[in-house]
């Protein structure tokens, strides 16, 4: 697609490395401000009317909102006012597939922060996206020509 690429992961706080290198799962505290410094970014690319494509690991509605609207999503007793924060517009790619296969391809990644180990807790926090959302689920268990295919056309297709 010719767009930027980022990994989320590489925009994690030293801390929240430490923290999942010692086997121990990420709170929504730690979280929150990761999410808002990704959304920064992605707004930079919007504003600079650039597409970009970001491999991160939303679990939840509410990362996803974070995503989307920045800080702004979880301030609740702030009320935003129209036009101050205008909403990106992201397609997400729910990458879906069995705990096995998932498992199977982190024990073959070398060198990561994230133990295998916490597999499970993110699969415990998952919340898969639903309507109203904007997002396709696309199966883990096809090809990964496949899968390239079946995200590309959703793209296209707006």
């Amino acid at each position: 697609l010719g767009w930027k690429f980022y990994d989320a992961d590489d925009y994690h706080p030293p801390e929240n490395k430490k923290k999942m290198a010692e086997g121990i799962p990420l709170n929504d505290e730690d979280r929150i401000p990761w999410l808002c410094a990704l959304h920064d970014i992605l707004k930079r690319e919007d504003e600079s009317r650039q597409d970009a494509i970001l491999a991160c690991s939303a679990l939840k509605k509410m990362y996803r909102c974070v995503l989307i609207s920045g800080a702004s999503a979880i301030e609740s007793s702030k009320p935003e006012q129209p036009g101050e924060n205008p909403a990106l517009k992201i397609l997400f790619v729910h990458l879906d597939g069995p705990m096995d296969i998932i498992a199977g391809r982190l024990e073959k990644r070398r060198g990561h922060f994230m133990p295998p180990e916490l597999l499970k807790s993110q699969f415990d926090t998952l919340e898969p996206p639903s309507a109203p959302e904007n997002f396709i689920t696309v199966s883990l268990e096809k090809s990964l020509p496949e899968i390239v295919l079946e995200i590309e056309s959703a793209l296209l297709q707006g």
